[in-house]
């Protein structure tokens, strides 16, 4: 199966249990990864025989930024439902959400949340 892969797209948000983040807010990473057959695409080079990345940018930056929720996990789930019921060409998608700088004591990069989700 062939894929469409955005990356690292950045996003300030107020998503977290914690009073603090919900009043500070802080960036996020998401990554997702749509599962779909590209070859009329690939032949075609038509625009309408593909995935629009900027309607699959929209739905991840509405879920990502515009709205608020206490966990990572939620935000995942959401990206990946939204995205499984715009793109009926789409089989499988994948989707990673980090929180760049979670509320642990501790030195890390970050805590990521990655969710699959197939279709039916």
């Amino acid at each position: 199966m062939d894929k469409i892969c955005l990356q690292q797209m950045e996003f300030y948000a107020y998503h977290g249990v914690f009073q603090e983040e919900a009043k500070l807010g802080q960036k996020f990473l998401v990554d997702v990864t749509l599962h779909t057959d590209l070859r009329r695409a690939g032949h075609s080079d038509e625009l309408s025989d593909t995935l629009n990345y900027v309607q699959i940018y929209e739905i991840v930056k509405k879920t990502a930024q515009l709205e608020r929720y206490n966990l990572v996990e939620t935000v995942a789930e959401t990206i990946a439902n939204r995205l499984l019921d715009q793109f009926a060409e789409v089989a499988k998608v994948n989707v990673k959400v980090t929180k760049v700088m979670p509320p642990i004591e501790g030195i890390l990069a970050g805590a990521a949340v990655e969710i699959e989700r197939e279709r039916g």
